[in-house]
């Protein structure tokens, strides 16, 4: 009897487990916006410097904590109606806040010599509540950057770090990466792939939602490498709450930077009360969770005037939970845009808008057709039979672009790509148009404008080849 209730045990667990990784995107989109607030902490090497983006070359004999306590950590995050903390786990310089089998650059390698994150899991699991983690794809200790040639070792020491991220701390609700395709970062979803990052992360556990903060490079109107749209509103980033209509996230700090520095036990934080008003609640009904830093002190405990802060939030503010629907969005951009930097061609521009600047990677610039043509058309080549998926129009003002073809060169031939979806079709968000069709072998792609309002200004035209092993 006793073995027959293990195995029962053993399949009701396992039920459980199969029916968790169930859940399409857009519930757990609706999960995440559903969480409405929670409390990000950066700690660690940056504590004990005076800068956030601290010297690579600080050894680890620094970082020692003398009262670290995640429990108050996460008191603190309770208090304020928080549903889950996420935690930093490797900033910029590469220190690890985790039992690493990857680098001696670590918690394990300090004089405190303590799995810091496993210490936080176990706090967030004894309250119910959940962990995501901040993870920087730069890293200036491992020689992870944009001038450093790129190769295979630092791809496969990233996924190695996330393999032991993703299994050894139990379910992760979300991993947040930085540095990547940013204006501080300048990593390319090339140098490091991002299908394949994105791909792998989903395999090892297909819940967890992949988050970039690239909110200052691309459109609002779409998921551009994003599960969900990131906000970092200290980087000047700020979510519209009157047109936002994908799942968002926003984050800020409750001090004056995202790590600790000397004069915050004194320092005036931020209006909490304004916060609430300004932020939380009307982000809150845009389909956007709220992230707010507590950055703890060099002895590891939140400071008294940043608890006595988000202690304010939870007594003017109540955490209720679900308030809005997410409205379905198209699937998200994961694919790398192969025409980026490829020869073009296109009908007569106006001006100088020539035709690079619809595949120049640049948000800010546009191709603008010139008035005197009649039939507008622009044209990237690529490798013979290139394999392509989909094609993405974002263009300078939504709602101009009425009707438009996509074609593919075969052989010599034109050809329309099969089940073309119009642009007035269930793809289209604001400026960008989504076309997703079954795989065809392109020698080019050329996008032929048939009915539009005004001037004809593209801003980016992604051609879209699928991600293989």
């Amino acid at each position: 009897m006793k073995k027959l209730l293990t195995i029962l045990s053993f399949l009701a667990v396992s039920c459980f487990a199969s029916s968790g990784q169930d859940k399409d995107l857009h519930r757990l989109q609706q999960e995440f916006v559903d969480l409405r607030f929670g409390m990000f902490v950066h700690f660690g090497l940056p504590t004990y410097q005076g800068a956030d983006w601290t010297d690579p070359n600080v050894g680890p004999e620094v970082f020692l904590p003398a009262k670290l306590d995640t429990d108050q950590w996460v008191r603190t995050a309770k208090a304020a109606g928080c549903r889950f903390i996420c935690v930093s786990v490797k900033h910029h310089a590469g220190f690890c806040m985790w039992n690493t089998k990857t680098t001696d650059y670590s918690v394990m390698s300090s004089p405190l010599h303590r799995d810091v994150l496993g210490e936080l899991v176990t706090s967030l699991q004894k309250e119910g509540m959940q962990v995501m983690f901040h993870f920087s794809i730069l890293d200036t200790h491992h020689r992870i950057r944009p001038t450093i040639p790129f190769n295979r070792e630092k791809v496969d020491f990233i996924k190695e770090q996330l393999r032991e991220l993703l299994t050894n701390y139990g379910p992760v609700n979300t991993i947040m990466f930085d540095g990547w395709d940013a204006p501080w970062g300048r990593i390319s979803y090339t140098d490091v792939p991002f299908p394949e990052i994105y791909s792998f992360v989903k395999e090892l556990q297909p819940n967890c939602l992949v988050m970039d903060l690239n909110g200052a490079k691309y459109p609002q109107e779409a998921l551009f490498y994003s599960d969900i749209r990131c906000y970092e509103q200290g980087a000047g980033q700020k979510i519209s709450a009157e047109t936002n209509r994908l799942p968002a996230m926003s984050c800020y700090p409750l001090q004056r930077t995202w790590f600790w520095k000397e004069s915050f036990p004194s320092d005036e934080l931020k209006d909490v009360d304004r916060i609430v008003r300004e932020n939380i609640i009307p982000y809150n009904e845009a389909y956007c969770t709220y992230i707010l830093n507590a950055a703890p002190n060099k002895d590891g405990l939140i400071d008294e005037n940043a608890v006595a802060a988000m202690k304010r939030i939870g007594s003017i503010w109540k955490n209720s939970g679900h308030i809005v629907d997410v409205p379905q969005a198209p699937a998200p951009i994961t694919d790398i845009n192969i025409a980026v930097g490829r020869p073009c061609d296109s009908s007569w521009s106006d001006d100088m808008n020539i035709m690079d600047f619809a595949n120049d990677d640049n948000f800010g610039t546009c191709w603008v057709s010139s008035p005197a043509v009649k039939d507008p058309w622009w044209m990237v080549s690529l490798d013979r039979k290139t394999p392509v998926n989909m094609v993405v129009v974002t263009e300078k003002e939504a709602g101009s672009i009425k009707d438009f073809v996509i074609e593919y060169l075969d052989g010599g031939h034109w050809m329309q790509t099969p089940a073309l979806r119009q642009a007035r079709g269930p793809e289209v968000t604001g400026r960008v148009h989504i076309h997703r069709f079954p795989t065809v072998p392109a020698d080019a792609v050329r996008v032929r404008f048939k009915e539009w309002d005004g001037t004809l200004a593209i801003v980016e035209i992604g051609v879209y080849s699928p991600y293989r092993k």
